[in-house]
């Protein structure tokens, strides 16, 4: 099949904010757009019913088609991974997808769909970011790439038929800049890089029907009813109040419009070169294409740049030119005469640009490549970054220090710098900073880098000196140390929690450079042990708690408290005999949903306190942590406790047997206090950095949705990313002799739905002869299918033939939806007749549809039910 456009997402519903962009390339050019959702999002919650891990992927799958269907889109490839549970790392999501296996089956669904334009979502680790998003963006970016080599999964090409695929141009659905609503959104953005191409869609156009294309994307997203979307409020009425959805390109082979040109600003500006031809635009089919010989560039130095045209394959493009545009005080040097282009053929300009001496460090320009021929125009651009000789930089986070380097490797170093480079500190607190220094000089280097704090901070020393070798690396190391314990802490502090200073580079001819780093301060807090161990019973009593008061009333996520009465909290930590005990006292005047014991779990769908604990106070993600959250009430009464995202999750009895958690309510409120057993963390304390936070989650309604989360360290998706969490200083706590040194192995859900048993994935299988979950279909010497099925009383029979053993599910469908189904086991070659007994009669004209699975591949076929 041939896709215009395919979205690469980790989720159903991650496509759901770029619907109207992917309805209107619908409605104006007939473009055929297809989803890729890498799993069916088991890991979510659920606001209608108790399913959970496959029987909620299979709801979520069928809301995923249904929603899409509404911007015109018939086409879901689900590849059938666990969503295991919310995480902002990258790297345990390749740890539990599997990388290799992964990119395989999003390249192979790119060479068995041949879409032009790839769409996907940020792959950078920005705070509060879902590690699938960021990977899910990662393989598509990986596959454009891949997906055109015929050395990449070469298996795919010599076994499967498939040939390699070059996919025109790749966008994320995610920009960084600023931009006003109404129908000039796309010419008003601004972006934070000025050598991104950035193109807006206005949802604020006309849909048909009176309505506009934000309504219609509105209605989709209501149909995600499990992730409590159906209560989300109508979109503005005055279409003038309305954006855009923004779409950043990463990289093209096509000719695109100019920026900052009227075509740049057309709803189709993004298929431009593509799928539409773009007006006085060469035809479509034409190549096009910058690179330069380095990214980084240093004031008064010469890169080399080449520029690539390539004409159609059956249309010429006649005398072709190409002309390099680059900002104010940038030299060039070349000629762009690329001769006659005639069908198929290309030809290469080279230039040499020279940077001007007075080039800013730090900032990026486009060089850009504007295209002439007898056929019509096009434009081209790369961007560079001026560099100083010698830059230094702040320790990057694990996680942004992985995706800089993934990013670098595939050739897209313009993505690094995405992340605002932090690191936390505690409240008072002190910690050593590494800050690397990297050359960009072809001889030795040395000079001073100093620390230019904000007002609270200080550095020792202030000043350091360094030496670099030409072209190489080197660091030195601060302490840095919260001289003033009284700053805000979390999102409150700083700029929007960040606090930015500068990192002042100097080399010995005198020249320097700044980068703008910034701390983030978490609070702390010293917790006394207690001289006896707190009753379990909900209630703070006198001497339980001699530790300070824990300000757990900071919104993190959500619509903000309307006053202290409509939700606010405070906390108390004391620590016994290696056992940790936590009380927490919350305001709030509207009770949540009372959840079913049976339902305890997904505790963010209703009021709930969640404490996190980070044993070692080191960990790049959940995994190796403990988070045990406790609900007030239930529908049976009393409360119950689980855990989630962490170590090992499920009902405390299973998971944390030595947990100890009450409840009491009151007018206006109520409390819960647990105690955590320290043989249920996954690691020893260490008493003297700890990693601790706490989370209320409130809700004011009855449809199992919350709408507030506040908490004591608190930033956006702080529940993933224990780097953020405060720090807990244990006053004479004395480690558990049994205590494991290092984390226990994490327990991580791994039970995904398979498309074998969704209907709806075969049924698509069936319509568009692209086989189940990315993978390969199965040898014609393997397979088997239906072959003829009859209804026979309260079943259906259903003859089926293979050409060997297998597994097959059956499914009797109608226009009810499944009436019915079967999983047998084929021993082996021949026919036989299988026996699927209905669940009720079956409701008009009918049929069977089943997938067959060996280890070579899948098949999905069907028959009608006579």
């Amino acid at each position: 099949m041939d896709l215009g456009a395919l979205f690469v997402g980790a989720h159903p519903d991650d496509e759901a904010g770029t619907l109207s962009t992917f309805g209107q390339w619908g409605q104006d050019h007939g473009l055929r757009t297809g989803v890729v959702t890498i799993t069916r999002g088991e890991g979510g919650g659920n606001a209608v019913g108790p399913e959970e891990g496959p029987a909620l992927g299979l709801l979520r799958e069928a809301e995923e088609r249904a929603a899409v269907g509404r911007a015109g889109i018939t086409e879901v490839f689900n590849l059938d991974e666990v969503d295991f549970y919310y995480t902002v790392s990258a790297p345990l999501t390749q740890q539990v997808w599997g990388e290799d296996d992964t990119l395989a089956e999003v390249v192979r669904l790119v060479r068995q769909t041949r879409p032009e334009v790839l769409v996907t979502m940020d792959p950078a680790p920005s705070p509060g970011n879902h590690g699938n998003h960021q990977e899910a963006a990662r393989l598509a970016l990986e596959a454009f790439y891949a997906a055109a080599d015929p050395l990449a999964f070469p298996e795919q090409l010599a076994r499967e038929g498939l040939r390699p695929w070059a996919a025109s141009r790749v966008l994320l659905n995610r920009s960084r800049g600023t931009g006003t609503p109404g129908p000039a959104c796309a010419t008003s953005f601004v972006p934070v890089d000025p050598s991104q191409t950035v193109y807006g869609v206005w949802s604020g156009r006309d849909a048909g029907g009176g309505r506009t294309w934000a309504q219609v994307e509105r209605d989709a997203q209501r149909v995600y009813a499990s992730q409590g979307w159906a209560v989300f409020p109508d979109v503005p009425t005055d279409p003038a109040q309305l954006g855009c959805d923004y779409l950043t390109q990463v990289d093209s082979r096509v000719p695109s419009a100019r920026p900052g040109s009227a075509a740049a600003a057309d709803p189709a500006a993004a298929l431009y070169g593509a799928t539409v031809r773009a007006p006085g635009g060469t035809p479509l089919g034409t190549g096009l294409a910058v690179r330069t010989s380095q990214f980084d560039v240093q004031p008064g130095e010469r890169l080399a740049v080449t520029v690539t045209a390539q004409a159609p394959d059956r249309t010429g493009l006649g005398r072709a030119q190409v002309r390099l545009q680059v900002p104010a005080g940038w030299r060039v040097r070349g000629d762009g005469d690329l001769g006659a282009l005639r069908p198929g053929r290309s030809a290469t300009a080279t230039f040499t640009v020279t940077a001007p001496a007075d080039a800013a460090p730090g900032t990026r320009v486009r060089v850009g490549a504007s295209l002439r021929t007898d056929r019509g125009t096009g434009w081209a651009d790369r961007p560079v970054q001026v560099a100083a000789e010698v830059t230094a930089h702040q320790q990057p986070l694990p996680q942004v220090a992985e995706f800089e380097e993934a990013v670098t490797a595939l050739g897209l170093p313009q993505l690094q710098g995405f992340v605002q480079p932090v690191l936390t500190l505690p409240s008072g607190g002190s910690r050593e900073v590494r800050v690397d220094l990297r050359s960009a000089s072809d001889e030795p280097e040395q000079g001073t880098v100093a620390m230019e704090l904000p007002a609270g901070f200080a550095a020792e020393p202030v000043e350091q000196p360094y030496e670099v070798a030409a072209g190489g690396t080197a660091s030195v190391t601060f302490t840095v140390t919260n001289t003033d314990a009284s700053l805000p802490t979390s999102n409150q502090g700083g700029t929007a929690g960040d606090y930015l200073y500068a990192l002042r580079t100097t080399t010995g001819d005198g020249s320097t450079s700044t980068t703008t780093p910034a701390l983030e301060l978490v609070p702390s807090t010293t917790v006394p042990a207690a001289a006896t161990a707190p009753v379990v019973d909900g209630v703070a009593s006198p001497g339980e708690y001699a530790g300070e008061e824990l300000d757990l009333s900071r919104l993190w996520e959500g619509t903000a408290c309307t006053s202290p009465a409509d939700c606010s909290a405070t906390g108390h930590v004391t620590h016994h005999d290696g056992d940790l005990y936590v009380h927490v006292d919350v305001t709030d005047d509207v009770a949540g949903t009372a959840l079913a014991q049976a339902d305890c779990k997904r505790h963010w769908r209703t009021d709930s306190v969640e404490v996190a604990v980070d044993p070692t106070g080191t960990s790049e993600n959940t995994s190796t942590t403990f988070k045990a959250f406790v609900l007030p009430r239930t529908a049976q009464g009393g409360p119950c406790a689980g855990r989630d995202a962490d170590n090992r999750q499920g009902p405390a009895a299973e998971t944390a047997p030595g947990l100890g958690f009450a409840s009491v309510e009151r007018a206006g409120g109520w409390s819960v206090e647990l105690k955590i057993d320290a043989a249920d963390l996954p690691a020893a304390v260490d008493p003297q950095r700890m990693g601790f936070d706490a989370f209320v989650y409130d809700s004011d309604t009855q449809d199992r949705t919350g709408q507030t989360r506040i908490g004591w360290s608190t930033w956006q998706g702080v529940q993933g990313d224990p780097y953020r969490w405060g720090r807990a200083v244990l006053e004479g706590y004395e480690v558990p002799d049994d205590a494991p040194d290092a984390p226990v192995a994490p327990v991580v859900p791994s039970e995904a739905l398979d498309s074998l048993d969704s209907p709806q994935s075969l049924e698509q299988a069936v319509r568009v002869d692209v086989p189940l979950a990315g993978g390969p279909q199965a040898p014609a010497r393997r397979s088997g299918w239906v072959a003829a099925a009859e209804e026979r009383g309260s079943a259906v029979a259903v003859r089926v033939r293979a050409t060997g053993a297998g597994r097959m599910t059956l499914f009797v469908r109608d226009a009810g939806g499944t009436a019915g189904q079967r999983a047998v086991r084929v021993p082996g070659a021949g026919t036989l007749t299988v026996r699927v007994p209905l669940d009720r009669a079956l409701d008009g004209p009918s049929a069977v549809v089943a997938g067959w699975r060996v280890p070579a591949g899948t098949l999905a076929s069907r028959t009608p039910v006579r």
